[in-house]
């Protein structure tokens, strides 16, 4: 790829979880590999995971004043216009100042605006667009992108069909490596070989559902020498190492946030997990038995949606939220003594696998950037 007169600038907008921070940083990290020197900037929402996140992984990143509606009466509620306003100002304000070629949005609050005040500025907009639903911002947004890059088929409901471009979700690149040699894993989490290992997944920011079951099923594990990595999320994670204590010389870590998701994945013998896109998009790429305890919580159920996609091919099992508590632990159990059914789930959701899905996003972003700066000279 020929070199710039000037580097290519992208601001990537979205955040508040795991599930959108982890794509942006990989559509960061591809657009650097495919065209060095490309100068990028974050913008997420004060206050949320991303403000940190972002900058652990070598990024700068403003903040902009924003939150979404409560569902409930909230006197929150009264401050959303003057954050709009706020936020709207201060996204002018960064693209004056660091004038990008273009901007993408992943999904989150900070999004909205960004996008907002790039599409009436006349830069080029680009949504990835991770679920198989479009929410409210990108629907709003979606009649002036330039491309909607897409995990699942049929969005032609809420993008132009020639804008759509099918790419899987971005994946983080220490997924794409997983070792193979669990020696390294097994150390770093303290856990014995010969003993099966259960990997369980609340998001970055935990799941409760998750944690209770565990909570009620750790007798169980302890009894079939089932060991475990938990990720808590912060608010769980002082209550889930008081409730391991008794049980910690059987192998049990716990932790708020597992940085090392390369070696938590190659120790797994079994993953528990919630269903959000950009989760199961590594999951496939990971290629281990799994059970998707979905989120009940979350806008038109897409992750039932998800599950569903993968267990009506046997690719998953889907444990319903409402039934966790009392049976997720004898699942695991059941398909911790069923090898052929692993085997056969394991292949099955290595067909959903899109490995390059950052690559091919940066790829078509960079050919649009440079033809349009062609025709402007």
């Amino acid at each position: 790829m020929s070199q710039p007169k000037r580097p290519y600038r992208f601001i990537i907008s979205g955040g508040g979880t795991g599930g959108h921070i982890f794509p942006a940083i990989s559509i960061a990290n591809a657009l650097q590999a495919a065209a060095p020197g490309t100068e990028l900037l974050f913008v997420g929402a004060l206050g949320r995971m991303e403000m940190e996140r972002v900058p652990l992984a070598g990024y700068k990143i403003e903040g902009l004043w924003i939150s979404g509606i409560q569902r409930s009466l909230s006197a929150q509620n009264l401050l959303f216009p003057f954050k709009v306003l706020s936020s709207l100002w201060k996204s002018i304000r960064i693209i004056r100042n660091f004038k990008p070629d273009a901007v993408v949005g992943v999904g989150g609050y900070a999004s909205g605006p960004l996008l907002f005040m790039a599409q009436l500025l006349g830069i080029p907009s680009f949504i990835q667009e991770q679920n198989a639903y479009a929410g409210l911002t990108n629907k709003l947004l979606a009649g002036r992108v330039k491309r909607a890059y897409v995990a699942y088929p049929d969005m032609e409901r809420y993008f132009k069909a020639d804008k759509i471009q099918i790419t899987g979700n971005p994946i983080r690149e220490v997924i794409k490596n997983i070792p193979a040699d669990r020696s390294e894993a097994l150390a770093f989490f303290g856990l014995e070989p010969g003993k099966p290992i259960l990997l369980v997944l609340g998001g970055s920011l935990g799941a409760r559902t998750l944690n209770r079951s565990l909570v009620a099923g750790m007798p169980a594990l302890a009894k079939n020498n089932v060991q475990l990595i938990w990720q808590t999320g912060a608010g769980f994670a002082k209550e889930a190492r008081e409730r391991i204590a008794p049980f910690a010389k059987d192998g049990f870590y716990t932790s708020d946030f597992i940085n090392r998701m390369d070696l938590a994945f190659s120790a797994a013998d079994i993953i528990v997990s919630r269903a959000g896109a950009g989760t199961i998009s590594e999951l496939a790429v990971v290629g281990k038995p799994v059970i998707l305890v979905p989120s009940p919580h979350v806008a038109e159920d897409h992750q039932t949606k998800n599950a569903l996609a993968l267990s009506n091919q046997d690719a998953a099992m889907l444990v319903r939220d409402e039934a966790a508590e009392k049976v997720l632990i004898d699942a695991v159990i059941d398909l911790l003594h069923d090898q052929p059914r692993q085997q056969r789930m394991s292949a099955q959701i290595g067909t959903f696998a899109r490995a390059r899905a950052a690559e091919e996003i940066a790829e078509d972003m960079l050919a649009y950037v440079i033809e349009t700066r062609e025709d402007r000279s």
